[in-house]
C-alpha cells in the first residue's frame, strides 16, 4: 500500500506485473485447453494386456472418471494408457501427467505425484522445471471443488503403481 502513494512509477510497475500475471494465466489456460482437445496417451486398448495393472477412479463430487493402465518393467513405467470422461481439468491433467511420467523410474514418478499434490496445496516452492506443463494447474488450488478433478489421474497413477509394486513383491 505504501507503494501506491508514491505515484507514477510504482503504479506503472503494478500494472506491468498484473499484465504479466494475466498473460501467464492465459498461457496456463491454453496449455490445459490444448491437452483437453489433444490428449496424450489416451488410447486404452481392450482387453487389458498381460503384465499391465489397470485401475478405475471416479470423482463422486462431479462424476469425472478415469481408467488408467500401466506396465512397469525394471522399476520403470514402460507403458501408460488411459481413457476417461469429465471436465477439461481432469482430462487435461491426466494427459499432462501421462506425458510427464511415461518412461520414468517409479521413484521419480512418485516424486512427480508428490510435487503435484504440493501444487494443489498452493505450495509456491514448486517450479516449472519440476513439473513442466503440470504447473499450469497452479491456479486450480484457488478452487477447492476443482482440486479433486485435477488430482483424479494422479491418484489413479499412484494407485496403479502401488498395485504394480504389490504384484512384484509376491
Amino acid at each position: 500500500r505504501r507503494c501506491l502513494r508514491v505515484s507514477g512509477e510504482c503504479k506503472a510497475s503494478h500494472k506491468i506485473l498484473r499484465g504479466a500475471i494475466m498473460n501467464l494465466e492465459a498461457m496456463y489456460q491454453e496449455i490445459i485447453l490444448d491437452h483437453y482437445k489433444n490428449p496424450q496417451n489416451k488410447n486404452l486398448r481392450e482387453p487389458c494386456p498381460a503384465g499391465f495393472v489397470q485401475v478405475h477412479h471416479v470423482n463422486p463430487t462431479c462424476g469425472d472418471e478415469i481408467s488408467l493402465r500401466i506396465k512397469v518393467e525394471q522399476n520403470q513405467i514402460v507403458s501408460l494408457e488411459w481413457d476417461g470422461l469429465g471436465c477439461s481439468i481432469s482430462q487435461a491433467s491426466a494427459s499432462i501427467m501421462s506425458q510427464l511420467v511415461l518412461h520414468q523410474q517409479v521413484p521419480d514418478a512418485l516424486d512427480q505425484i508428490d510435487l503435484f499434490l504440493k501444487l494443489m496445496k498452493s505450495d509456491t516452492s514448486v517450479s516449472y522445471e519440476e513439473l513442466d506443463d503440470a504447473i499450469a494447474f497452479a491456479g486450480v488450488a484457488k478452487y477447492p471443488a476443482r482440486i479433486k478433478c485435477a488430482l483424479l489421474g494422479w491418484m489413479a497413477l499412484k494407485d496403479s503403481i502401488a498395485q504394480s509394486m504389490e504384484g512384484k513383491d509376491k
